[in-house]
């Protein structure tokens, strides 16, 4: 393989940190490899990547694993056929809102980063918005609310509950940011930098003014802002590869660094979702809906996240906590497989006859209740069979998140599923019958072929030659033809009803006001039986 247009993307994700390595000249994926943290690095004993016996609520790993995790798959790199030299680019694509500290030396100041989906810091949320004059005012300073998800809340509770790791702490990163300054040299002259699309999510910085909010950093701690790295555009490079990086593996030391993104900004990318009308539902643990926009939305409840992307646009954004958890649950409960789910999905009714679940099974995120549980709505005692709870699951979880996406200014006009649930034809047809709109799978890597086709794209433009990211990544971005699914009419019809039975009861069980779900419930049953 000669003169070839390599390019890599790298994916540092809660599970696992995962390589792909594309060739533009070619228009193909040459490389990919991964590797999980709990099989492939079991010294640091994680369970789905997070430390284990921490306290209820508390979801940390080591920052060090992470590195080791890059070692691991740039080792299998060197191994194989591919010419590790003629990479010319790589890029990050990081889980979003970890924190990571580092004291002027470059060593860690706290050997445990908080994660996304960590909820210690509940009470660091409400001090905050609070001292800043509550929600609306907050959103007015940061664009987004303070949840406990984002990273404002996890600095400030270092601040609180251990100030001598604060103080020590000179460079707060974001987790891709922490991986850049690791390949530019780390303590060697790593580059401490931020961008915009991963920065949105700090509930710190305010994705429509861009500026950083003064008032809720002096809350935190007025010497906050010095902890701070600049900000760099998402559409830049930061710097070139490490010398102990070019010994070690092979790269070229003109190896670009790109300012990479978090993982939701690669899976934008990875998705061809860099258009408009385009929305992207990645079916993870936790699922996530967003999509590309030109101008900036903020939603005045917080809960729509407002981010921008990786091109210098927005991406606004709504996360659920809780969406293959409840799935992985009942199909571990009665030994199925994903075939028979779906077999059993074929024989049960849309709808569910109006039983149905609010699948709160740890805090949810949107809407924003820690504490939450699961609700089991309109069962008899005689309901609770293997068909009705799968019915019921199924349906309760996309309830979930197409209630937190109708706040969300978009007509989609094609859904993008990503994620091992979109191999599923009972949740890709659910899917477009509830969101009333096309649904298609696609195929590929994710984020980490996202961050491949950002770095192809970033080094081309530097190189002179104008290039959109879409015609970068057009011939990557596989979509599943045989499995797209159009909206049923008379499934349609029938959630519709369902849809605001959800919400009235997501509504009256977190104390506000909302449509009856028992009236609901009868008028969708009585549409049924005529």
């Amino acid at each position: 393989m000669l003169n070839e247009k390599l390019f890599a993307g790298l994916d540092v994700s809660t599970q696992g940190c995962k390589l792909v390595v594309i060739d533009l000249k070619s228009q193909s994926v040459v490389f990919v490899n991964s590797v999980n943290y709990d099989t492939d690095l079991p010294e640091y004993k994680t369970k789905n990547g997070v430390m284990q016996n921490q306290a209820e609520g508390v979801s940390e790993s080591d920052p060090q694993m992470w590195i080791d995790a890059l070692h691991v798959v740039f080792e299998k790199l060197r191994q194989s056929s591919v010419p590790v030299d003629q990479i010319l680019c790589i890029s990050v694509s990081g889980q979003q809102h970890g924190l990571v500290s580092l004291d002027t030396e470059g060593n860690l100041t706290r050997h445990k980063s908080k994660l996304w989906n960590d909820f210690e810091t509940t009470e660091e949320c409400e001090i905050l918005t609070e001292k800043s004059g509550g929600l609306d005012a907050m959103v007015c300073e940061v664009g987004n609310s303070q949840r406990t998800g984002y990273t404002a809340a996890k600095i400030f509770h270092m601040a609180r509950h251990e100030p001598e790791a604060f103080k020590k702490t000179s460079t707060f990163f974001l987790v891709h940011n922490f991986i850049n300054w690791y390949l530019t040299g780390g303590k060697e002259g790593g580059i401490r930098v931020m961008e915009p699309g991963d920065t949105s999510g700090m509930a710190l910085w305010n994705p429509k003014s861009g500026e950083w909010s003064k008032k809720v950093m002096d809350v935190i701690s007025p010497d906050l802002h010095t902890k701070i790295p600049p900000l760099k555009p998402s559409d830049q490079s930061i710097g070139s590869i490490s010398s102990k990086l070019v010994e070690k593996f092979g790269f070229s030391p003109n190896c670009r660094i790109d300012a990479g993104c978090g993982d939701n900004m690669y899976g934008a990318v990875g998705t061809g979702n860099v258009v408009p009308g385009i929305v992207t539902i990645s079916l993870g643990t936790s699922g996530t809906a967003y999509t590309y926009m030109e101008e900036p939305y903020v939603d005045p409840t917080g809960e729509i996240a407002a981010f921008c992307d990786s091109t210098g646009h927005y991406l606004p954004l709504l996360c659920v906590s809780n969406l293959a958890n409840g799935y992985n649950e009942i199909v571990k409960l009665y030994d199925l497989s994903h075939d028979d789910f779906d077999e059993i999905m074929k024989q049960t009714p849309p709808c569910n006859k109006g039983r149905m679940l609010l699948p709160w099974y740890m805090g949810e995120r949107t809407p924003d209740v820690p504490q939450a549980t699961p609700v089991y709505f309109g069962f008899g005692l005689a309901d609770f069979t293997k068909p009705v709870l799968c019915r019921a699951i199924l349906e309760g979880h996309i309830l979930n998140l197409y209630d937190g996406f109708r706040r969300m200014p978009v007509t989609a006009r094609e859904i993008r599923v990503t994620g091992g649930l979109s191999r599923s034809e009972a949740w890709c047809q659910t899917i477009a019958d509830i969101f009333e709109a096309q649904v298609v799978p696609v195929e590929g890597e994710g984020a980490a072929l996202g961050a491949a086709v950002h770095a192809a794209w970033v080094w081309t433009k530097e190189s002179g030659e104008a290039v959109s990211l879409e015609s970068t990544g057009s011939s990557f971005v596989k979509l599943v033809e045989s499995k797209r699914k159009d909206p049923i009419d008379q499934n349609v019809k029938s959630y519709k009803v369902l849809k605001d039975q959800f919400s009235g009861l997501s509504a009256r069980v977190r104390g506000h006001e909302g449509d009856d779900p028992f009236a609901l419930r009868e008028q969708l049953i009585r549409s049924e039986s005529t």
